[in-house]
């Protein structure tokens, strides 16, 4: 057949299906994007097709560049990564299954040959080329998360520790929710039977997670098992911590924490990339991701674990969102058995329910998937708006397939118009009875075949193979933010800590150094820099850089330098941009001051209150000496004079750069990252899309439901006329034969009267038939019109997807320049740096420095 013409915003699935006649027709069955938003279930047995039909519709979600989190609790899923655009055998050959090629007969090459040609067949049936393949290869970036292994991308699962970025003013109940499924995630995780919310295990958790939260903290388990021993926390209820929860018990649980976190297998979630939902759904560079959570080497209770952090963290998610009717993203879920059962309460059941209730305000569409539809909460499956059911097995699964269906359709206040039981008897593999409360009626549909090579459930190691690029490209990147950056800032800038050490010297200190600061005058303001690096962390930095050497001894050093202080504010009433951004400099000190270079000044780290006003001293330190001071120091006038040409130098060079787009009126904000950026303009690009699609199907589509109107009313005119014309005919041959009959057997009078008549219906018969001729024309004329508007609809349609296809890439970059009272030098002062300065016992004596500050 031939597919539909590609658009954006519709998800070509498949064909309609004649069960009576079990056959395919030639109708393609497409499905609008956006009615995932009110959610979707797909119900059907082991070998119905519904692997192929989930793959197909996430295909069609990569195509429209609809990002989506993926969790595979089996592994089908990661076949979304065998796409083979060339479909060639050579593709296929490391993917086939050796143990399928031998039950055939064949060698693994023969076997993989006609695997190819079996998917190129398989496509072309139904109007698709490699070309498409390509296209979503090239519109969402795929990666599989293995959460507890290293075999994927490992997931760190310390950031859903994190304190969430909501108000505890206006989101408490969310957040206590998302503390109480995290809680009983944990719990799950060290094997406790203890009741998830009411026990004391749950309530002290409970409350050491609001605690920290509460004051912006983000937890580990480190902190967390400290926390259960030690409580910031005075009372319980009525109770004090210890009489609610004895000191001796509370040993015991932190015990059992600290034996999972000691477990060597534990280590694995400790690394890799962090549960952040907008990373998940979106590359560094805007583009879509695909992000697959392969969960089948995990027992039940880290699935349950892994499964609950994720959902309570889209939950989290959700509510930062601003509404929409697009899809804005999708969260797909493989295997929800076991997940959301209909009566028992486990910790992942509750951020499902509250996605299903509220995600499709913000535009998050949830698809749940099972092969087991007995076990499932089916009232709360009554907010999915869209049912795939497939082929089932018992009789009980249909029975309770249909009571949820029934359910659903009742809560959209609709009827059912068709015995699902007796269509669902009928379905076999790959057929599919689809209801959509958005659409006018249930269908059935044969899937399309699938772009993805489905190859079945894959390994650890084949994930590994499939993930080996992606996590080589993580380990090329660079260890720590600013690395090789040019330590000649441009202002405004915050960049790394300076360097970790300079070159090795001589040791001793220099002439003019000396135990205590010099003195200067009351009008010279002076500052410390705190010191953030330890000696053992600064020992240890020394030896990276000259090798193995004992050490005699660590001197705390600090050396002046000009600290700059500033306030650079940018505004742009047409891109509604206020903000102001400060920044913290430090310049070196050559022979004076007049040497201050403010274009290789250094960023200061600190903010100005964590400034100090006095020097520390670690008491690890084998003593302490301050650096000398130039001679101009003293001089507030000096210092007067500095700032200004930090003022001057920020004037000139400081800008806020933004990327913006026209025709959308979407600005970059002040500090939003390229990748937030881009993901808030794709989605108002799809919003805009769908708002000119749905104006043109609007207009045109009043125009095309009358035309098919009048159509309707001229065929049954015709049918009319038709019948009349029929019976005239009939009835002019009767009255003919009678008046010829007449004649012969000696009637004349009788007969003439009778041939009379008979020429009078027959002008009456030329009549009807040239009235069937006219309807004839005006059916066609009308056909002829409907058609020249559904083809400009089409026209119309299509020109709006290619134009909001390319219309991303037409951004422009603006650049924000102060205006001269925008600059607002806040604090020009002599600061002190902190060094090590590290002596080594190398037989030289010689002298590493350290910084001593980030």
């Amino acid at each position: 057949m031939q597919a539909p013409p590609e658009k954006l915003g519709a998800f070509y699935l498949g064909a309609e299906y004649d069960v009576a006649r079990r056959a395919r027709a030639e109708a393609p069955v497409v499905y609008d994007a956006r009615d995932l938003t009110t959610h979707a279930v797909c119900i059907g047995m082991t070998g119905s097709g519904k692997t192929g039909l989930c793959i197909g519709l996430l295909e069609e979600a990569g195509l429209d560049r609809v990002p989506a989190i993926l969790i595979d609790p089996k592994g089908d899923i990661t076949n979304l990564l065998l796409q083979f655009p060339e479909l060639r055998p050579e593709d296929f050959r490391p993917w086939v299954n050796a143990d399928d090629a031998r039950r055939k007969g064949q060698s693994l090459d023969d076997y993989a040959a006609a695997t190819a040609e079996q998917w190129r067949t398989g496509l072309a049936d139904w109007g698709i080329a490699g070309d498409r393949i390509r296209a979503l290869q090239g519109t969402v970036a795929y990666t599989i998360y293995t959460p507890g292994s290293d075999a994927g991308v490992p997931v760190n699962i310390l950031g859903s520790l994190a304190a969430p970025d909501l108000d505890w003013a206006t989101e408490a109940e969310t957040l206590r929710e998302r503390i109480g499924g995290t809680v009983a995630a944990l719990l799950g995780l060290i094997g406790s039977d203890a009741d998830p919310t009411r026990s004391r295990e749950a309530v002290l958790l409970a409350n050491l997670f609001e605690h920290h939260w509460r004051l912006g903290q983000d937890l580990d388990l480190a902190t967390l098992i400290t926390a259960i021993q030690s409580p910031p926390l005075k009372q319980l209820g009525v109770f004090d911590v210890d009489t609610f929860y004895p000191p001796k018990d509370r040993f015991a649980l932190a015990m059992a924490f600290n034996a999972l976190v000691a477990a060597p297998a534990f280590q694995a979630w400790l690394q890799g990339e962090p549960l952040d939902i907008d990373a998940l759904l979106y590359a560094p560079d805007g583009k879509p991701r695909h992000s697959i959570f392969y969960l089948a080497h995990l027992s039940d209770s880290e699935r349950m674990f892994i499964v609950t952090l994720l959902l309570e963290g889209l939950v989290t998610w959700m509510r930062r969102q601003s509404g929409t009717t697009s899809l804005r993203a999708l969260a797909y879920f493989d295997e929800v058995f076991g997940f959301f059962p209909p009566s028992a309460e486990p910790p992942s059941k509750r951020p499902l329910l509250t996605l299903l209730k509220q995600a499709r305000a913000v535009g998050l569409g949830m698809m749940l998937v099972t092969q087991n539809p007995v076990d499932l909460d089916y009232k709360g499956l009554t907010n999915a708006g869209t049912w795939f059911i497939g082929k089932l097995q018992a009789e009980r699964d249909k029975e309770r397939v249909l009571a949820g269906l029934e359910g659903a359709i009742a809560a959209a206040g609709a009827a059912p118009g068709l015995d699902f039981g007796a269509v669902i008897t009928q379905l076999g593999q790959r057929v599919f009875l689809l209801h959509n409360v958005h659409a006018d009626g249930p269908v059935v549909f044969h899937t399309r075949w699938a772009m993805s090579y489905l190859r079945g459930p894959l390994t650890k190691p084949q994930v590994g193979d499939l993930m080996a690029g992606r996590k080589a490209a993580m380990s090329a990147a660079p260890g720590g933010p600013g690395a090789g950056e040019d330590r000649r800032r441009s202002p405004g800038t915050v960049g790394a800590a300076a360097e970790a050490a300079d070159v090795a010297q001589a040791a001793g200190l220099p002439d003019g150094y000396t135990a205590a600061p010099a003195e200067l005058g009351p009008t010279v303001p002076q500052v410390f820099v705190p010191v953030t690096v330890s000696r053992a962390a600064a020992v240890q930095a020394a030896g990276q850089q000259v090798g193995r050497a004992a050490v005699r001894g660590a001197r705390l050093v600090y050396e002046p330098a000009v600290a700059g202080i500033a306030t650079v504010r940018y505004i742009d009433r047409k891109l509604e941009v206020d903000t102001a951004a400060e920044t913290r400099l430090v310049g070196r000190l050559g022979e004076g001051l007049e040497r201050v270079d403010w274009g290789r000044a250094e960023p200061l780290a600190p903010a100005a209150r964590d400034l100090l006003h006095a020097p520390e001293s670690p008491p690890d330190a084998d003593g302490r000496s301050f650096g000398p001071v130039p001679d101009k120091a003293d001089s507030a006038a000096e210092l007067k004079r500095i700032a200004g040409d930090l003022a001057d130098w920020l004037y000139a060079g400081s800008r806020l750069k933004l990327t913006t787009h026209g025709d959308l009126g979407v600005a970059q904000k002040p500090g939003e990252s390229d990748r937030d950026f881009m993901a808030r303009l794709q989605q108002a690009a799809r919003e805009r899309r769908d708002a000119e699609i749905d104006k043109v199907q609007d207009d045109l589509g009043d125009d095309i439901a009358r035309v098919a109107e009048k159509i309707r009313r001229e065929e049954a005119a015709l049918a009319r006329d038709e019948a009349e014309a029929s019976a005239r005919k009939q009835h002019e041959l009767v009255n003919l034969g009678a008046g010829v009959l007449g004649m012969l057997f000696g009637r004349r009078r009788g007969a003439a009267g009778t041939l009379n008549s008979a020429l009078t219906k027959r002008r009456m018969t030329s009549r009807a038939a040239a009235e069937v001729e006219e309807g004839r024309e005006q059916v066609a004329s009308l056909a002829e019109q409907k058609a020249g508007l559904e083809a400009e609809l089409q026209a119309r349609l299509d020109e709006i997807a290619r134009r909001w296809d390319a219309a991303i890439a037409d951004l422009t970059t603006v650049e924000l320049a102060p205006r001269r009272s925008d600059i607002d030098v806040q604090a020009v002062a002599l600061a002190w740096l902190p060094e090590w300065w590290i002596t080594l016992d190398d037989g030289v004596g010689r002298t590493v420095r350290v910084a001593a500050f980030g």
